[in-house]
């Protein structure tokens, strides 16, 4: 055992590991998520989604093909037997929450998300009502904002506050709830009158925010229910009756509420955040009282006791349950759920939330301890605060973005993609949290306005805009996470973005380079084209250029049934095509290991001749179409339904006026086929060496324990030079070739399609080289620069001279 690990034990071995459980966590880890270790993974996107055991797994397995369980509204002794087991599972719902069935009811539902919409389109709005909320608060319940306000109903966001003030007898901590602007609309025959009979109003406020894992103290719920009129100092939405709804889905994994404490009248739970499996269930608990006021308008399948079809009659069920859920229950789901429980309640809840508990506070200390060389803090946690009662603990949720020395921002987007590369799963951006994002990151409402303006929309890669970042990257931490889990993700995080001393930055192009390279005279060493975009390419000794590039280059592209363009990204079979074109004879030849014929396409004549039209890259194609023949034999080659198109022409106006800003192309005013930024991408010989010698270093060892080492071609140029100094290329602006003249657009920005390898007919994937790249080819955007983009240019305007071919063995002139 290391010694960090042994400091880790003094302080926390008391609650880590379940050290009175059946089993540690250890052992947990080593037989019931092997999975983890096979894939040399980290796991830390619990907030998102929870694991599953392999126990647990089993038993559902075992359970489900050992039982007979069918439809519980028929009655058979199946679906009798079945009903009972649903029953059972709603009392272990009520028992977690410590809820009385006499005072609540547990109402099965498709997720969490269905039982806070459940209830706010069933609540009693009216024009005199209000819906609060806590700033910190899921887009799910903000949702049920637009059923208020389209009652006529008032809204309004606020954030809690604990003052603290001194007095003779001790410190005492009153609550201070600050509320934000009333929001109302105009909602016909809604206009505000005098009460006239029961006026109902809504808080609702999470358990656990699932931004940055602040916990809001339950004291909440008798707070708003007893003593309102004081707490809220809104006198335009005092007066009626407040009910409380609390969104546990994310804090009932380590801390369920109360019930018996907190008489909250509403609870929404999600299934797959406690225990993984099932997904697509979730439930609402409900107080009875509360239940009554609801207001049902569908019924369905199960919720009625009678309709009669051709007149105005029903007649609803009477039971809680019975009224809303409508249809059939998902009665498998839930059948399954008790096996989740029994692994929760083997290990208890509180021994759970310690162990958590004591991974998240290392974890915050170790962060908060991070310093760049120049003494500056490398990390921003989000969600302390000093004095809050009601916000006084913080769950297994660590929120945070990272700084250089300078004190700019890492992207978000940076950090999860180099923690990929480590096998680090978390999750950035924020986290369907539109108010805690704002708060924490000190975002104003023009802010967020122009940040959408801008383009930036949810899970886009905008993580960065005006200086400021418009999310966060959040980690957290499940009942099976580990001290080597924290460990792995504590040192990625120094090795990959704190500094140890003060240092220029140039863009790394040279970094870490030995001495006694000697500048020599460069040479055109390879040519490559590409003809099928993502498949396989051939290398020529001479080519001819066209107004688009190489002559041929990613003429063609795949295209699903759906309309989409299909790459090597997501269908990584297209690897396994091989093309080569003969222009003598005027022939594209194709061929697959997967096809027994190897197809010929003409280049003239082969088209099928219809054209239609597609969008891709910001820009907007005119492309030919194929014959079934033909797509049947790629849709054979890759496994999955496609058809093959070829490049007709684009609209460079739809390009250049009417998504500017958008397009991904870095050369949008000249010609392009279906290549992703540029006509042409080269790639050194010596850049791709000193990239070997850095593989084959002790600390960079391949898959199975061998030294990797790719070639040229891992990259996909088109061209390959040799000579001169490794990344000389990246100064350059200018390069002749022969008689012919290229621009530099600038470097390539990698992803991780080079890490895959097709060996034996099999797709591999690893972490190289692009792991290796980062760590010295990583410039400020948090691109990974590998080879240069180019385009073909004419001198003061004139077409040049000679033959338009390129021949390997030309000299290459930069600038």
């Amino acid at each position: 055992m290391d010694a960090a690990k042994e400091e880790f034990l003094r302080d926390f071995g008391e609650h880590y590991g379940y050290p009175n459980g059946p089993k540690s966590v250890d052992q947990i880890r080593a037989t019931e998520f092997k999975r983890l270790q096979l894939q040399d993974l980290v796991y830390l996107d619990h907030a998102g989604a929870t694991l599953y055991s392999d126990l647990q797994m089993e038993s559902v397995f075992n359970d489900l093909t050992t039982n007979l369980y069918a439809n519980p509204h028929s009655q058979s002794d199946s679906s009798s037997a079945t009903l009972d087991i649903v029953k059972n599972a709603r009392q272990q719902v009520l028992d977690y929450c410590n809820a009385s069935p006499k005072e609540y009811k547990c109402i099965f539902t498709s997720g969490a998300t269905a039982a806070l919409k459940l209830v706010g389109e069933a609540f009693p709005w009216s024009c005199n009502s209000s819906f609060m909320y806590t700033m910190e608060n899921h887009n799910s319940v903000l949702g049920i904002r637009e059923y208020a306000l389209g009652q006529g109903a008032a809204a309004i966001a606020v954030d809690i506050e604990g003052e603290l003030h001194p007095e003779i007898s001790g410190e005492t901590i009153t609550t201070k709830i600050s509320p934000h602007q009333v929001q109302r609309r105009k909602v016909a025959g809604s206009l505000k009158e005098e009460p006239t009979g029961d006026v109902y109003n809504l808080f609702a406020f999470p358990s656990e925010c699932n931004f940055s894992g602040l916990r809001f103290d339950l004291d909440l719920v008798k707070i708003i229910k007893e003593d309102s009129s004081k707490i809220l100092g809104i006198s335009s939405v005092c007066h009626g009756q407040w009910m409380v709804l609390i969104d546990a889905a994310k804090g009932c994994a380590t801390m369920p509420p109360d019930l018996s404490k907190y008489p909250a009248d509403f609870v929404a739970i999600s299934f797959y955040k406690l225990f993984g499996y099932p997904t697509g269930l979730g439930a609402l608990i409900v107080r009875n009282d509360a239940a009554k006021l609801l207001k049902k308008t569908y019924f369905s399948g199960g919720t009625v006791s009678a309709s009669i079809a051709d007149i105005d009659f029903i007649k609803r069920r009477e039971g809680i349950e019975e009224l809303f859920e409508d249809g059939t229950v998902s009665f498998l789901s839930i059948v399954s759920i008790r096996h989740g429980f029994k692994i929760l309640n083997s290990l208890t809840v509180s021994a759970i939330s310690r162990h958590i508990a004591s991974l998240a506070l290392y974890t915050r200390k170790m962060l908060l301890a991070m310093r760049h060389g120049n003494g500056s803090s490398v990390c921003i946690l989000y969600g302390h605060h000093n004095s809050m009662k009601l916000c006084h603990e913080m769950g297994p949720i660590i929120s945070f973005n990272l700084k250089r020395p300078d004190g700019s921002w890492y992207g978000y987007r940076e950090v999860e993609k180099l923690a990929s590369l480590s096998g680090i799963q978390l999750r950035t951006g924020c986290f369907c949290n539109p108010g805690a994002c704002a708060k924490y990151l000190g975002l104003s409402h023009l802010d967020l306005i122009s940040n959408t303006e801008a383009g930036h929309v949810c899970w886009d890669d905008l993580d960065i805009i005006n200086g400021k970042p418009v999310g966060a990257v959040r980690i957290s931490f499940g009942y099976m996470s580990t001290y080597e889990d924290v460990k792995k993700f504590v040192d990625f995080v120094a090795s990959s973005f704190m500094s140890p001393q003060i240092h220029i930055d140039h863009g790394n192009q040279m970094k870490g380079l030995d001495k006694g390279f000697v500048d020599t005279g460069y040479y055109l060493k390879s040519i490559t084209i590409y003809p099928i975009k993502s498949c396989g390419g051939f290398s020529a000794s001479s080519w001819p250029l066209s107004n688009n590039g190489l002559t041929h280059d990613r003429e063609w592209i795949l295209k699903s049934l759906t309309g989409e363009i299909l790459t090597q990204k997501k269908v990584p079979e297209m690897g396994f095509i091989s093309t080569f074109i003969d222009l003598s004879q005027g022939m594209l030849f194709v061929e697959s290991p997967r096809c027994e014929e190897r197809l010929q396409i003409r280049l003239e004549s082969d088209v099928y001749g219809v054209i239609e039209e597609i969008e891709l890259y910001g820009q907007r194609y005119e492309v030919y179409s194929y014959d079934n023949e033909t797509n049947s034999w790629f849709s054979e080659a890759i496994g999955k339904t496609c058809s093959l198109l070829r490049y007709s022409s684009f609209d460079q106006d739809f390009m250049l006026n009417k998504i500017k800003g958008a397009a991904t192309c870095r050369d949008p005013k000249n010609k392009l086929n279906f290549a992703n930024e540029a006509q042409f991408l080269l790639v050194s010989e010596e850049s791709v060496s000193d990239l070997n010698r850095r593989l084959s270093s002790d600390v960079q060892k391949g898959i199975y324990g061998k030294v990797m080492q790719v070639s040229a071609s891992r990259f996909r140029p088109n061209l390959v030079v040799s000579g001169g100094r490794p990344y000389a290329e990246d100064g350059w602006r200018y390069i002749r070739i022969g008689n012919k003249y290229f621009s530099s657009l600038g470097g390539c920005n990698r992803c991780q399609i080079i890490n895959l390898t097709i060996n034996a007919g099999q797709v591999q994937k690893s972490n190289e080289p692009l792991a290796t790249l980062a760590s010295y080819r990583r410039v400020k955007q948090g691109k990974i620069l590998f080879g240069i983009l180019l385009k073909h240019v004419s001198i003061d305007g004139e077409q040049q001279k000679g033959d338009f071919w390129l021949h390997v063995g030309q000299d290459v002139h930069p600038d």
